[in-house]
């Protein structure tokens, strides 16, 4: 289940963040005609919940998705990072803006891709 916070030895919120490290898209809404939410998603609105109470277990585990999530991983990373701290957010984007993975992306119906870089510079510009 996506809520899976049982602390233990895969520790709080395994389960969110291999959706995250494993993500194909990147969408932070509903997809499609009917809506729905990506599983990824979905793990996303789940650890930005969290972190207001594993923050501190989270923040190095997300850090760590940087090097080794898919492209479109790497971006959820980077953004709960954000929710973590503005300056760990900022280095986050920092660390990605030179990085040329392609990320898919959607905003309702409308599928798109960039790159990691890409959003990480306008990011950075926000």
């Amino acid at each position: 289940m996506l809520w899976n916070k049982l602390l233990g030895e895969r520790g709080a919120f395994h389960d969110e963040l291999r959706l995250i490290e494993d993500a194909d898209t990147l969408a932070f809404g509903g997809v499609g005609i009917a809506g729905a939410l990506l599983p990824a998603t979905k793990a996303y609105f789940a650890i930005e919940e969290g972190l207001r109470g594993h923050a501190a277990e989270l923040r190095p585990k997300l850090e760590a998705l940087l090097d080794k999530a898919t492209p479109a991983g790497r971006v959820y990373a980077a953004e709960l990072l954000t929710h973590v701290d503005a300056e760990a957010g900022r280095a986050a984007w920092r660390r990605l803006a030179g990085q040329h993975g392609d990320v898919k992306t959607f905003s309702g119906c409308i599928m798109s891709s960039t790159t990691v870089g890409r959003y990480a510079e306008e990011r950075l510009r926000d």
